[in-house]
């Protein structure tokens, strides 16, 4: 989970607070160095820790705080303020081309996962409408070009390339005429990285963007290597003058220093972050969500746009009239799964809950759920068109149960244990439908305790 370590700390620190009537500035000041704590525990820059306590710290000492009734919330605004701005403060866009060429360059270390992120970009600009080209400039590495086609493939994006004996600058000119002559309208060019920064890759990087002059050129950073990604963006941004960053594996970095020291040191905002393996495990960066997300109060926004991409809102409206209506059976619960299921692991979802604290997550099986929807699955998928259709066949027959149990590698009881789940909800929905029709007839106005 992304930043676990320090959201349990800050989100610990805070609820002292938020339980006290009254602050002293003793209280602040306690905080404060429980906060600093955190922070550098976290692996931040301890240049932007120091400026983030002192200016949390002179916000929480005035007398609108330490005189109010809610200090604890007001504290905790401040924070959330203060992170959301030391992050980049709002969303910062792709500066596309609205009538020409849109051309983003992709730099970075070798091992950040660029040639991964020049997919990713690729997919979440097609799903935009968009029609982009992926250009493989990575003359160095083995087997780089034959990444890129591949990833290419996979996500239905046309790779222009040259093989490994063509300098960067010359496939970097060629892809932008083969996007022109094809009609295509975003270019993202995939750079060659090195284990090291050195003169060569710079003047290298430096020549291909002279040549192309791009609307974008992306820092891909490791997000694991905490400071160490803040130095290489450093370097990166003296050499090239980036636009943006793009932090890679912010899923498996529990710290997170380098998510909330970049933006500060570079003073270039963090563009997109990568959450994951999958192709489509790109998400635009949004720091008051991140800061929501640290400090416990979720991030519905997130969660509302995951659900409209991912599900099919007529296919909802379907399978939720067919429930209201006792019309829902096995085929619609299995339809209703898969469209849950392109939400992501539960672990991700409930990141994005409000008021879900890290330390309370932590020793939580959250597996066990995806592994009874898994079971679900499988016992569904073994019924016949007719059973799915009309459970009452699998109720009243032993036989059937016993097939379905044995055809899916579950129990009897695991077969009877979801058709009395079902009835059951089948039986709550109809009763819900029943207090809709008593309310529109002003029924419930009638209740005494109405």
């Amino acid at each position: 989970m992304a930043f676990e370590g320090l959201a349990t700390k800050l989100q610990d620190t805070l609820k002292k607070l938020k339980g006290k009537g009254k602050l002293t500035e003793k209280d602040i000041k306690e905080a404060m160095r429980e906060v600093k704590l955190a922070l550098l525990e976290a692996d931040v820059n301890y240049k932007v820790v120091k400026s983030f306590i002192k200016s949390v710290s002179e916000k929480c000492s005035g007398k609108e705080v330490l005189e109010s009734l809610t200090p604890g919330q007001h504290v905790i605004k401040i924070v959330n303020d203060e992170l959301t701005a030391l992050m980049g403060t709002s969303e910062s866009k792709i500066n596309f081309d609205d009538k020409g060429l849109t051309v983003i360059m992709l730099a970075g270390l070798q091992g950040a996962g660029k040639t991964t992120m020049a997919g990713k970009l690729a997919l979440q600009l097609r799903k935009r409408n968009k029609k982009p080209l992926l250009v493989a400039g990575d003359v160095y590495r083995p087997a780089a070009i034959k990444q890129l086609q591949t990833v290419g493939k996979q996500i239905d994006v046309p790779v222009f390339s040259m093989g490994d004996k063509v300098s960067p600058v010359d496939i970097a000119k060629a892809g932008l005429e083969h996007a022109r002559s094809n009609g295509l309208n975003v270019v993202i060019f995939d750079t060659a990285g090195r284990l090291h920064i050195d003169e060569e890759l710079m003047q290298e990087l430096k020549d291909v963007k002279a040549n192309i002059d791009p609307n974008e050129i992306l820092l891909v950073v490791d997000s694991m290597t905490g400071q160490d990604a803040v130095n290489v963006a450093e370097t990166f941004n003296e050499a090239l003058d980036i636009t943006g960053v793009i932090l890679t594996k912010l899923d498996g970095d529990t710290r997170g220093g380098a998510a909330l020291s970049i933006r500060e040191m570079t003073q270039k905002p963090i563009k997109f972050v990568g959450l994951g393996e999958k192709m489509s495990d790109l998400e635009v960066f949004h720091p008051d969500r991140m800061a929501s997300r640290i400090l416990g109060m979720g991030d519905v926004l997130s969660l509302i746009e995951k659900a409209q991409s991912a599900i099919d809102e007529k296919e909802a409206k379907e399978l939720g009239d067919k429930l209201l209506n006792q019309g829902f059976n096995f085929e619609d619960f299995l339809m209703a799964m898969n469209q849950m299921k392109k939400l992501g692991p539960l672990n991700k979802l409930m990141e994005m809950m409000p008021g879900v604290n890290a330390k309370e997550l932590q020793g939580v099986d959250l597996s066990k759920g995806e592994k009874e929807l898994g079971k679900t699955e499988a016992i569904i998928n073994s019924m016949t068109v007719k059973e799915r259709r009309n459970p009452n066949l699998i109720t009243s027959s032993g036989s059937r149960r016993k097939r379905i149990a044995k055809g899916s590698g579950t129990t009897i009881q695991d077969v009877n244990k979801l058709l009395k789940s079902f009835e059951q909800m089948r039986k709550m929905t109809k009763q819900m439908k029943g207090l809709q029709k008593n309310a529109k007839k002003g029924f419930l106005n009638k209740l005494p305790f109405m």
